[in-house]
């Protein structure tokens, strides 16, 4: 085993040791194959303990950011698609908007999404990435391939949702792999913008699905349009039954450019979206108005993926290239301003793209380079970001 996979997987188990009592997900053997991958639960929040000792600690390449592990002074650059910073798990891919990693995997793995290509690939650290479907998808507009996440009996069953923009609407598709995708929520009104999406599970099982409003914000406010809405649906496309009202699958309205989502330790949802004026992120309460945003951004950074923990909520930037960290009270209330990581080298990967949670301590995310950034050889990767919610005490105003 080579010096930077012996230190992966020591970042990985100090993680998964040191929270494993914390998470709801149970541990499993690491996946060898599409086909033997390990049972799985619906994404859940990180913990109060969250984070130090994960690879990247919160700050990319050299650890910045108080994350706890070694510092890496100088990482050599990147020799064609080898990539010699210790969280990168795969290489050369192509703008991921969107990931769904295989919860306390290790070595850690998990799907990622090619927005523009339809690409669904395998990432696993220590192998190359492998390829898994792909979908055919129009990325003519801001739309492609940008919602991913497994279905919540994904050990049972194999089945994988996403979200995609195709030549006449934007739509919601199961597929296995080798299979072609089926159809489950279709007609999603389909614009000029406004057609990116982003797809999780919530800690019921029930899937989130977050709209763009087509470049028409009257459609988000359309309560007979799915355009620029918050949807929360049994993996049939329906209505959940437990929602505020459960005839409708919509618990929020008003969404514009949606880029990520992520779920709270109270079950709460969070979306970041990009509005014409400004980026931001919305905590919301299902079934009442979406109300102003819990922060927002007027310089526009790109709001991408996000992971919130009960001290911190971490939003990447697809346009920044950096990763914003918003302190949290015990209520789950922003306090101040964020502070900012993944910024400069040797700390950062450029342009961040999907993300979620992938054990208590540790997130994969995608990087975006390969779309208006600087990309580098490696890119687009996969990579492997710390969880730290000792960041969220570190602001100051």
């Amino acid at each position: 085993m080579s010096r930077s996979r012996r230190r992966l997987a020591a970042y990985c188990a100090v993680a998964s040791v040191a929270l494993s009592g914390c998470v709801s997900f149970a541990e499993q053997p690491p996946p060898q194959s599409w086909t033997t991958q390990p049972p799985l639960t619906p994404e859940t929040a990180p913990n109060d303990n969250g984070g130090g000792n994960g690879p990247s600690g919160g700050g990319g390449r050299g650890g910045g950011g108080g994350g706890g592990r070694p510092q890496q002074s100088t990482v050599p650059p990147p020799q064609g698609c080898k990539d010699f910073h210790d969280s990168v798990i795969g290489t050369c891919m192509d703008t991921i908007d969107a990931v769904a990693p295989f919860p306390n995997s290790d070595p850690p793995a998990g799907l990622v999404a090619e927005r523009r290509s339809g690409r669904v690939m395998q990432v696993r650290a220590g192998q190359d990435p492998t390829p898994v479907t792909r979908l055919t998808v129009d990325a003519a507009t801001d739309g492609g391939l940008t919602g991913l996440t497994l279905s919540p009996t994904y050990g049972e069953d194999q089945l994988v949702y996403a979200y995609i923009t195709t030549a006449t609407d934007n739509r919601l598709v199961r597929f296995a792999a080798g299979d072609s995708p089926k159809p489950i929520l279709t007609g999603i009104p389909r614009g000029q913008t406004g057609n990116r999406g982003a797809l999780t599970l919530d800690r019921t099982g029930a899937l989130l699905l977050a709209t763009g409003d087509a470049g028409n914000p009257a459609l988000a406010a359309d309560p007979k349009s799915l355009a620029g809405k918050l949807l929360r649906i049994t993996v049939q496309g329906k209505a959940a039954p437990d929602n505020p009202d459960p005839s409708s699958s919509v618990i929020a309205a008003g969404l514009h450019t949606p880029g990520g989502l992520c779920v709270g330790t109270d079950g709460r949802p969070w979306v970041t979206d990009r509005t014409p004026d400004k980026d931001a992120i919305f905590r919301v309460d299902p079934g009442k108005p979406l109300g102003n945003p819990a922060w927002s951004w007027p310089d526009k950074p790109g709001v991408a993926g996000c992971v919130v923990a009960p001290t911190l909520l971490m939003v990447a930037t697809s346009t920044a290239g950096n990763m914003q960290n918003l302190p949290l009270n015990p209520d789950g209330v922003v306090t101040g301003k964020p502070t900012v990581s993944l910024d400069a080298p040797p700390d950062n990967y450029g342009r961040l793209g999907g993300m979620g949670v992938l054990n208590a301590g540790i997130a994969l995310a995608g990087t975006v380079n390969k779309n208006g950034g600087q990309p580098v050889s490696s890119d687009d990767r996969a990579v492997l970001i710390a969880i730290n919610p000792a960041l969220g005490g570190a602001q100051k105003d």
